[in-house]
């Protein structure tokens, strides 16, 4: 039996000097819903760094710990780190197995990471990872493009947007803003 785990949608918005990442709350194993409260937006570096998590628990764990590390030789500059971390995470022979992607933000960046040693920075100031997060993006850039709400806001209602499209996503949602 193959057995799919679907989890997480987390967007990031940038705008106005602000950035915001939000992440929903459910947790699926493979028909059933296996938790709906998970919080999966974690600060990082004495809370001056955002970071948002799509992947099983235990990588995503383990992941936010070697990439804290990181930040902390970098002394919190944020692209030198993820930049330091993908290298580590794509040739380390156990971290490259992780099936996980990483949102990572401050006021001035906004960069996707992967295992495979990328790192992605968007023209639009958004980023969306995770079962809903080509819903969670096109709703954030309709948001960003056609009204005036902070960063905070779009992050918000994109992923409301996103849970009412995609089962894998649910309504409660963690957000936060530097």
């Amino acid at each position: 039996m193959n057995i799919t785990m679907h989890s997480t949608t987390i967007v990031g918005v940038k705008r106005n000097g602000k950035v915001a990442i939000a992440g929903d709350g459910q947790v699926t194993l493979d028909k059933t819903v296996m938790k709906s409260t998970a919080r999966k937006i974690r600060r990082l570096y004495n809370g001056k760094v955002l970071s948002g998590f799509a992947g099983s628990a235990a990588d995503a764990q383990a992941l936010a710990d070697r990439f804290e590390s990181r930040l902390e030789a970098a002394n919190g500059n944020l692209r030198r780190a993820v930049i330091d971390f993908a290298k580590e995470w794509r040739s380390d022979r156990i971290l490259r197995r992780f099936e996980a992607l990483m949102i990572v933000a401050d006021p001035e960046y906004l960069l996707v990471v992967s295992g495979d040693g990328n790192v992605l920075e968007t023209d639009d100031g958004i980023a969306a990872i995770g079962s809903g997060g080509p819903y969670a993006q096109a709703a954030a850039k309709a948001l960003l493009e056609n009204t005036e709400l902070s960063a905070r806001e779009i992050a918000e209602k994109s992923l409301l947007v996103a849970s009412q499209i995609c089962i894998y996503t649910n309504n409660n949602i963690t957000v936060d803003e530097l």
